[in-house]
């Protein structure tokens, strides 16, 4: 006769991920960024939290090597927050263009204005508190507590995920939500007592110079006798890709149109794609007949053309989709008077290099207006 024993319960990990923490993890990436970290970046050795938290939101989904120069031009016209809330928007949106994902400009102008309103324009040091701002997320409130305040927080970017992906072997896209959340747990439980400031930086050190997507520095990491990725040889595999989807395509024809020493651009809405920034005036893309239909219905109240020719195309790719651009000049011989109701605007070509446009379209604008020989009759 066969005897059934009752096997003990599978015991389920705490709620609040208590058995993730491990206080040598937290010693070890400290040790290391104190002799091998960064230490010497524009925005670092300060408790500046105007100073932290610029750069953090410029640091979102950008390298630091293209954040530089913008973070330093910023310094120049907006030195503190009082300055930035106080500037007009097209003077935020012209400091900010080229950088990309233009809402960050937005809610960077928003967040400075309810910093001076609401705080008086000292940063509050609860994260929970700075997570409430415009443009901040629970990663970057933690960064900016740490560095400014040295508040204990925990950080989970893109970088960390990495890592933490990597040394601990978490499967599952790190940005799903289920992934995500155990994450989050990780992160706080390994949060160390002491030297939150090294420990926060060294994080963001080991992803962005060590642990980095295509071919880490394995030999040079500190995690390196823990990392399960290296054990089980899954460096590339870890962490998991995200879904891949079809990446959709659009086309849009865009107008470069001149009179004088003056170019036609288009103030875009804040939502979207550009938002905020001016841009050329563009029409669907058709056949010939439509063009020719769309562009003088288009250019009917502004004046009357005199040539058209066609430009290099290009193609812009944004998060969710990839823009192909037909751009045309044309020259107006006989320009109209504006009125308050028209959508567009005649601005001065001598001071498109400090527009606030787009980096593509600047580069479009810039390459076509200086050529003395680019207009000709179709």
């Amino acid at each position: 006769m066969k005897v059934l024993v009752d096997k003990p319960a599978r015991r389920a990990p705490p709620a609040d991920g208590a058995h993730y923490a491990d206080p040598s993890f937290s010693a070890d990436v400290i040790a290391w960024q104190k002799r091998h970290g960064r230490h010497t970046l524009p925005w670092q050795n300060t408790r500046d939290a105007y100073r932290v938290w610029l750069s953090e939101i410029m640091l979102q989904q950008t390298q630091v090597a293209a954040v530089i120069p913008y973070y330093q031009r910023f310094l120049e016209r907006c030195p503190d927050v009082f300055s930035l809330a106080a500037a007009p928007s097209e003077d935020v949106m012209s400091l900010w263009a080229g950088l990309g994902y233009y809402t960050r400009a937005r809610n960077l102008h928003k967040c400075a204005q309810r910093v001076v309103n609401e705080y008086g324009g000292r940063f509050p040091d609860d994260p929970v508190l700075l997570a409430d701002l415009p443009g901040i997320g629970r990663s970057t409130a933690a960064a900016i507590a740490a560095f400014s305040y040295g508040r204990r927080a925990a950080i989970l970017d893109g970088n960390v995920k990495r890592v933490f992906a990597r040394v601990f072997g978490v499967d599952g896209y790190p940005g799903a939500k289920p992934v995500e959340d155990k994450l989050w747990l990780r992160a706080v439980a390994l949060l160390p007592e002491e030297g939150i400031e090294a420990y926060t930086q060294g994080l963001m050190d080991l992803g962005a110079t060590l642990c980095v997507r295509g071919t880490p520095g394995c030999a040079r990491c500190p995690l390196a006798g823990r990392c399960v990725a290296l054990t089980q040889d899954r460096i590339s595999e870890l962490p998991v890709s995200k879904p891949k989807k079809a990446v959709p395509e659009r086309e849009t024809v865009m107008l470069v149109v001149t009179n004088g020493d003056d170019v036609l651009l288009e103030q875009r809405p804040d939502s979207g794609i550009w938002g905020g920034l001016l841009s050329l005036p563009e029409i669907a893309m058709g056949d010939a007949t439509q063009f020719d239909v769309a562009v003088h219905a288009l250019l009917a109240p502004y004046g009357e053309i005199a040539g058209c020719r066609k430009l290099q195309p290009f193609s812009h790719v944004f998060t969710h989709f990839k823009l192909h651009v037909a751009p045309y000049q044309l020259a107006l011989d006989a320009r109209a008077a504006m009125t308050a109701q028209q959508a567009l605007l005649w601005y001065p070509v001598q001071r498109l290099a400090d527009a606030p446009l787009p980096a593509p379209v600047k580069k479009l604008l810039l390459g076509a207006l200086l050529r003395d020989d680019l207009l000709a009759t179709i």
